[in-house]
């Protein structure tokens, strides 16, 4: 399959919301990538629910949700009912893993797991079978405009290693740091979704960025 872009709205400009949606809506853009965060699990706040049933009444594609919250399946219906298509939940924050992402498919939403850069992909042989997308964080996961770390091209090609061994259908998305310098390389170790912040929202054209994205 051809790899996917998800220009993430951590980035966006949030005075400005409605027009940075609908750029992403006319763009070459796959789907809308929505950053959770609570100050506890990592050091940063950003929106919940109330927010996100805003940006569904206005999108016209999936909404990709990464909670980088703790206790997270408090909360799995009430992002059902905001709009995620797409519910990721990080290896870190979850003590019984395989119910939690049960939960989330009962919900009718695509299920993934987060893994922290420091978290190897092995803690994944159990469950990689059931997950629909396993998302490799590149940077220190809580802000925006990290640098990449380059070990995650290691772990690209050990997770895509597992995903054949397991004969498994998930797909290795990447969030921090991505570039238009390093998305060819991504792509070429295995990723099939890039999340792009800083990059998309901080370009002079972030349309035409997303469409250098889509092309390589």
């Amino acid at each position: 399959m051809k790899h996917l872009v998800a220009p993430s709205l951590l980035s966006a400009n949030f005075a400005n919301l409605k027009s940075d949606i609908d750029l992403i809506n006319k763009s070459q853009a796959d789907w809308f990538h929505i950053d959770v965060m609570d100050g506890v699990f990592v050091p940063n706040i950003s929106f919940g629910q109330p927010i996100i049933k805003h940006i569904k009444k206005h999108a016209q594609k999936p909404l990709d949700v990464h909670l980088m919250i703790i206790d997270p399946d408090r909360y799995f219906k009430d992002f059902k009912e905001a709009g995620a298509d797409i519910l990721t939940v990080h290896y870190e924050a979850c003590v019984h893993l395989h119910r939690s992402i049960q939960a989330i498919k009962s919900l009718d939403m695509k299920a993934g797991v987060v893994l922290n850069p420091h978290t190897g992909v092995n803690v994944l042989e159990d469950i990689i079978s059931e997950l629909d997308v396993v998302l490799l964080m590149s940077v220190n996961p809580g802000f925006g405009g990290q640098k990449f770390i380059e070990n995650t091209y290691r772990k690209i090609s050990l997770l895509k290693k597992l995903i054949i061994e397991r004969n498994s259908k998930a797909l290795i998305e990447v969030d921090g740091g991505v570039t238009l310098e390093n998305a060819p390389k991504l792509i070429s170790t295995g990723a099939n979704i890039l999340v792009a912040g800083n990059t998309v929202f901080a370009s002079k054209n972030p349309e035409q960025t997303i469409k250098t994205l889509k092309s390589f």
